[in-house]
């Protein structure tokens, strides 16, 4: 019997332990985590099932985050870590590492009332810092402008000061929204609304997307960079990963992920 109940105890040991490596913790963008990220871990547990995952998406910031403190073991991000951030990993023994795994367009939303039908890069600056606060100002039919951001953690919301604001502040009275689903939401119910999405938020009802000095995010403007506004999207690990982390991640970016990548509205690194 002891022999027995020893082995059962061995069995639920390995049991625990096999459990716990086929899950995989991935914290950080909106941009990724809340459409694309699910969507390859769905293809991916079909062809390794037992697999979990544990998605968060709060923001760039918070994936990189976890990647210092060892709280995930994939830090999605849209913007670059900063020079602090690595040195704050380095100082608790970790390596930013970053992989591109696919391109994205940040696009400018306005309401589908609006009648506005483009908007140059300095009425985009002049509108989002305040300098222009009525759309009467920039070529529309009037009405006091309702701007739409993401919160600070986000990378898209740094990202977007640095493409489209000369990294000047947001304008005072801009209301910050926790991601892309709900800025497109908002400016959807607000005929005098404003915002930014990524590319694979577009589709969201009563939208439009404004082209940007004549050009429209795309997946030829965004690899063409002929649109202003692109830029890569990243998973951060600690150095180079391994065991399901770097399965998953060599998912993403094989040709099967990427095929994702396109369907979802993202632009593939290849």
């Amino acid at each position: 019997m002891k022999l027995t109940h020893l082995a059962l105890l061995i069995g639920l040991a390995f049991g625990i332990t096999e459990a716990r490596g086929d899950r995989l913790v991935i914290k950080g963008s909106d941009t990724l985590g809340a459409k694309l990220v699910p969507q390859l871990a769905e293809q991916f547990k079909a062809q390794h099932p037992g697999t979990t995952f544990d998605i968060a998406a709060e923001g760039s910031t918070t994936g990189i985050a976890a990647i210092i403190d060892g709280t995930a073991e994939i830090g999605m991000s849209s913007r670059r870590a900063k020079t602090s951030e690595v040195g704050a990993a380095a100082a608790k023994g970790k390596h930013m590492k970053p992989t591109i795994v696919a391109f994205d367009g940040i696009a400018v939303i306005v309401n589908f009332a609006n009648p506005i039908k483009g908007l140059t890069k300095k009425q985009v600056e002049q509108i989002f810092t305040g300098d222009v606060t009525d759309w009467s100002a920039v070529g529309g039919s009037g009405g006091k402008i309702s701007i739409y951001t993401r919160n600070t953690s986000s990378g898209t919301y740094s990202d977007f000061k640095e493409l489209a604001m000369k990294k000047r502040d947001y304008a005072g009275g801009s209301q910050k929204m926790a991601g892309n689903e709900q800025i497109a939401a908002e400016v959807g119910k607000n005929p005098n609304g404003v915002g930014y999405v990524g590319m694979a938020y577009t589709k969201a009802g009563g939208v439009k997307v404004m082209p940007i000095d004549s050009v429209t995010p795309s997946v030829k403007t965004v690899q063409g960079h002929s649109y202003s506004y692109w830029r890569p999207t990243f998973y951060y690990t600690n150095g180079e990963p391994s065991g399901l982390a770097k399965e998953f991640l060599d998912f993403t970016i094989g040709s099967g992920g990427q095929k994702i990548v396109a369907q979802v509205g993202f632009v593939p690194i290849k």
